[in-house]
């Protein structure tokens, strides 16, 4: 598979946290439990701060984007902070672009591959390697873009059903790196509760939905916050060790590397991370 299709290396298993919610004892603490890689998400700026700060504030972690908005982030300014980051810290940054949703970035976005090309286009010119970026895909389009212009896909809000078929796109050698939620706690009643409430903003885009879609959910899986199956398709929930069976499906379907997106429950972002440690990176 293509766990060598970036220099950067990522590890197994990774952590996705807003970038608002990134600081240098978050970073310090990501890396002291064990994880490869702090995917710094919700479109941070073309400056990346809070990739510098939180590959200041350690010394192994990796650090990718997921992702730079390519509509609100120019890309002469990603790159210029590319080549800072690379100078200061080598080999520890993977930048991850995506087109990001209509619904929020006006009428240019109706065009997600033509923009996504042109702004690869300005990354090639300004020397942004294509190992050292990943793209926000889910439609087999996409998908093959990443193959082609990048080191392979970041998909997000995906089940294992859509990793088998994303490896099966993109082919053997490109990285596939994904996204999971996970809730911890015995109640699944509690769980679900708190799933839906970190899921319900994901079910008013139309990208995820027409992802789902095609994945085979139907109209009455995105009611009232989402169904009972949806929910558990998407938001790993129960024990640590329950958990970390359910991600690391997508590792038997063909990811490379799995990303864990802490969702408040039971405990904190932070707790859930050290509960889920041991079962992942044990």
């Amino acid at each position: 598979m293509g766990s060598d299709a970036t220099p950067v290396a990522l590890g197994r298993h990774g952590v996705w946290l807003p970038h608002q919610e990134i600081d240098e004892d978050v970073a310090a603490e990501v890396e002291r439990l064990g994880y490869g890689t702090l995917w710094v998400g919700g479109s941070p700026s073309s400056d990346l701060e809070p990739v510098a700060t939180a590959l200041a504030a350690t010394s192994r972690l990796s650090v990718a984007t997921g992702i730079v908005n390519i509509w609100a982030a120019p890309a002469e300014e990603v790159a210029d902070a590319y080549r800072r980051l690379e100078a200061a810290y080598p080999g520890r940054f993977l930048l991850g672009i995506g087109a990001g949703h209509r619904e929020a970035n006006g009428p240019e976005a109706i065009k997600p591959l033509q923009g996504m090309r042109e702004y690869l286009d300005v990354l090639d010119r300004e020397g942004v390697p294509r190992d050292r970026r990943v793209l926000a895909a889910l439609g087999p389009k996409m998908l093959r873009l990443s193959a082609e212009r990048a080191a392979g896909a970041h998909p997000y809000l995906v089940n294992a059903a859509h990793t088998r078929s994303a490896r099966s796109e993109l082919g053997e050698g490109p990285l596939l790196a994904v996204e999971h939620k996970v809730v911890l706690g015995q109640d699944l009643a509690r769980t679900r509760r708190d799933a839906r409430a970190g899921m319900s903003f994901y079910l008013k885009l139309r990208n995820y939905v027409a992802n789902l879609e095609r994945l085979g959910f139907t109209e009455q899986d995105f009611a009232d916050g989402g169904s009972d199956t949806l929910i558990d398709d998407l938001v790993a929930q129960g024990s640590a060790e329950n958990a970390a069976t359910v991600l690391d499906m997508h590792l038997s379907a063909g990811a490379d590397h799995v990303v864990v997106q802490p969702l408040p429950g039971e405990c904190d972002r932070l707790g859930t991370l050290a509960r889920l440690a041991p079962p992942l990176t044990g």
